[in-house]
């Protein structure tokens, strides 16, 4: 059993953590977001002449997906973490 001194030390790590974790998953979605916009929206008139570029897009597309799906794997387990700190 852990006292309430390192109960609030380990909620405050945790929501440190994830706050890092949001901010570096907010790069995944951003790209993620100006691939579909480059595949499906632009039609080659992108407002940035990379975008235009199937293969950037395509590799956009991966990279931020990758980010996006590491993000959930380390939030998952934060959260639950965080759960079981504040139930006890």
């Amino acid at each position: 059993m852990i006292n309430e001194a390192e109960r609030a030390q380990q909620l405050k790590e945790i929501t440190a953590k994830f706050i890092k974790v949001q901010l570096i998953g907010s790069i995944g979605t951003i790209l993620v977001g100006l691939a579909l916009y480059a595949i499906f929206g632009a039609q080659g008139n992108a407002f940035h002449p990379l975008l235009n570029d199937t293969d950037v897009a395509h590799g956009m597309l991966i990279v931020g997906g990758v980010i996006m799906v590491w993000q959930y794997a380390t939030i998952i387990p934060l959260m639950k973490k965080r759960v079981k700190l504040t139930k006890t």
